[in-house]
């Protein structure tokens, strides 16, 4: 977005808030003309706008009538979830041969950190508080590998990645017990990736990664 009017951006973002915020119906057709009006702008950059996010993964745009929420497919789980294992594994096995280094160890701190939060989202009393900041901060602890890399490609990878990845952990993190048992392998993984033991490590991601594929979520 970064070449993109000021205007397509602000319908760009609006957007993105409704449907990652579920307030948008994955089985309604919207159109570019009602959302334009709701926001108080022309139809041109709002066009852009759902381009884009057509381009991003977020809706699926049917010519001359609208465009709907994408919606998770088993097929596109498991793509993304190939993908995941292929970036993440490749970064694990980075980090596990610079445990000693400064650089490593203030990825580690801030892992850390991201843990004890997790683990504090958790004592929430609102289930959809609960779901929505454990969420956060899981992203932001595999991100944090892919950050450490400073790979462009595995950052705009993940990028267009973001919404799948958002609904296959909304799946997966609904099924009851699983929030408790993401933190759990969280932490087993990030024990051994500490130790450099890069083998482990990497088992235990894979382990992590694959798990909502076995689970009845779709």
């Amino acid at each position: 977005m970064d070449t993109k009017s000021p205007l397509q951006i602000q319908a760009y973002e609006y957007l993105k808030d409704l449907i990652l915020s579920g307030r948008l119906d994955p089985d309604t057709l919207y159109s570019e003309t009602r959302m334009s009006a709701e926001i108080g702008i022309s139809r041109t950059p709002m066009r852009e706008a759902i381009q884009c996010l057509s381009q991003d993964g977020y809706i699926d745009v049917i010519p001359s009538r609208g465009f709907r929420i994408r919606q998770l497919k088993q097929s596109d789980m498991l793509e993304t979830i190939q993908v995941r294992c292929a970036i993440e594994g490749f970064c694990v096995h980075l980090v596990a041969g610079e445990v000693d280094t400064p650089k490593c160890k203030s990825l580690f701190a801030n892992m850390q950190k991201l843990l004890e939060r997790q683990e504090k989202a958790l004592q929430g009393k609102k289930e959809e508080t609960v779901l929505k900041h454990f969420m956060e901060y899981d992203h932001q602890f595999h991100m944090s590998m892919i950050n450490y890399v400073q790979n462009r490609e595995f950052e705009q990878t993940f990028q267009r990645l973001m919404y799948l990845i958002h609904l296959t952990t909304v799946s997966a993190l609904s099924v009851p017990g699983r929030i408790q048992g993401t933190l759990k392998e969280h932490q087993e993984f990030f024990e051994a990736l500490q130790q450099g033991k890069g083998e482990r490590a990497y088992h235990l991601l894979m382990q992590h990664l694959m798990a909502p594929l076995s689970m009845e979520i779709v």
